[in-house]
């Protein structure tokens, strides 16, 4: 049998069935400059994605406090539209980063971040209109800079672990929704909100310098093949019928995913009142969140990727219909909120890496990005569309329809990931 040299793993799909042992591939890959940027991307997922992700400290916080004469639902609008922008921008900040790498990128989406916290520490307290701009916008903006092109860089060092160097990048954004609230939760009391805020923007400055100097990207400029700016925008993906469904099953998904986040404290304060655990709720979920995108991108990289994504998501989607809806203590809400943490990291990680499959390496950022400015629309609905379902906010019972909102989403959204699945190959037993 002859055999040939391939320069990477796109000649070999995971789901293939061709003869592989006709083409040989290097058995490593990253090598000390791949992880090296893995560890900048998990910088700059702390100090992104990780501040979104701890937006429940700022929606108890300003319901309570800064914010309180606003409605819930409004509040939790600022949170979402950051995820929104930075969702609806993830195609033109991919395609820039496929094109020009992530310099300039990240020190845009970093100086941009700390510019949004540091005004945010000078506003008054009943300022919605301006919390929204500032954190909302501004925020939402500049982030959207920083995370699509931190796992875009990724993609480019990896392509056989690609699941798992994905999902490591992105357990930062776990770690930031531990460290941000617990910083704030110590320091805010001591210090006050202002210059907790300015504290937060001082190490967010500090991680992105650092991702800065570690990481590397392999942009298309390099080899005088620069597009113009009208190809940025690439939608072709879309062409491909599992991308599409696979799309679609992500946009559900994200609609329901966020909600536990956002309304288990409020939802355990008023099931439990004078229970000292709600306020660790935010941060025992990204700690599970972390053990989980590392599990997904193992075992993804194992088993296939959307193997596990669809069962992951079905998951998820049950325990918010069963066990938040019908636990009848304290500890089953603990319970459901490290499983469910657990969970619904795959969700978040495994998607960018099916994308990468199926996809070329120099417009991977493209398509990705394509990709999450469908999504977008759902994280800019999802929580407030379920803020908006809560009959009364000082009963359990008023929680009832939002709990059943974010399973029946989850649940109905990995119906479309099974069927992405099989449209790649009906033989479950293939690595796909």
């Amino acid at each position: 049998m002859s055999v040939k040299n391939c320069d990477s793993f796109d000649d070999i799909p995971l789901g293939s069935t061709d003869d592989t042992e006709s083409c040989q591939v290097p058995e490593r890959e990253g090598g000390s400059a791949g992880w090296l940027t893995v560890g900048g991307s998990i910088l700059v997922y702390y100090a992104s994605f990780g501040v979104m992700n701890s937006f429940g400290f700022f929606q108890n916080y300003y319901k309570n406090d800064f914010l309180k004469d606003s409605p819930v639902a409004a509040i939790a609008f600022i949170g979402t539209m950051q995820m929104a922008l930075m969702n609806s921008l993830a195609a033109v900040s991919g395609a820039l980063c496929d094109q020009y790498g992530v310099k300039y990128l990240y020190a845009g989406s970093g100086t941009g971040t700390m510019v949004a916290l540091i005004l945010l520490s000078f506003l008054q307290p009943g300022q919605f209109w301006a919390v929204f701009l500032t954190q909302g916008l501004l925020m939402g903006l500049t982030i959207a800079f920083g995370v699509q092109p931190a796992l875009t860089v990724v993609g480019q060092h990896f392509k056989k672990r690609q699941a798992l160097a994905m999902g490591l990048a992105t357990t930062g954004s776990s770690l930031g929704g531990i460290g941000f609230p617990l910083m704030f939760e110590r320091l805010v009391p001591i210090i006050g909100f202002s210059n907790a805020l300015r504290m937060a923007a001082l190490k967010i400055g500090i991680c992105y310098t650092i991702a800065l100097f570690i990481s590397t990207s392999k942009h298309s400029s390099v080899n005088g093949t620069r597009r113009t700016c009208s190809s940025l925008i690439d939608f072709r993906g879309f062409l491909d019928i599992r991308y599409s469904i696979l799309c679609i099953g992500t946009w559900f998904a994200i609609l329901g995913i966020w909600i536990p986040s956002y309304y288990i404290k409020s939802y355990t304060d008023v099931a439990y009142p004078g229970n000292s655990v709600s306020q660790y709720f935010l941060c025992l979920m990204n700690s599970c969140s972390i053990l989980g995108a590392i599990f997904g991108g193992l075992v993804g990289d194992r088993i296939g990727r959307l193997n596990l994504l669809w069962p992951m998501t079905m998951l998820s989607g049950y325990l918010s219909l069963f066990l938040w809806t019908y636990g009848n203590s304290l500890a089953m809400l603990v319970l459901f909120v490290c499983i469910y943490g657990f969970c619904t990291s795959s969700i978040t990680a495994l998607p960018p890496s099916i994308i990468g499959q199926i996809t070329p390496n120099d417009r991977l950022g493209a398509r990705i990005g394509a990709f999450y400015s469908i999504v977008a629309i759902a994280s800019l609905v999802g929580t407030p569309i379920g803020g908006a379902l809560i009959t009364n906010a000082n009963a359990r019972a008023g929680y009832r329809w939002l709990v059943f909102f974010s399973g029946a989403a989850l649940a109905f959204g990995s119906l479309f990931m099974f069927a992405s699945r099989m449209l790649h190959d009906k033989d479950l037993r293939r690595r796909w």
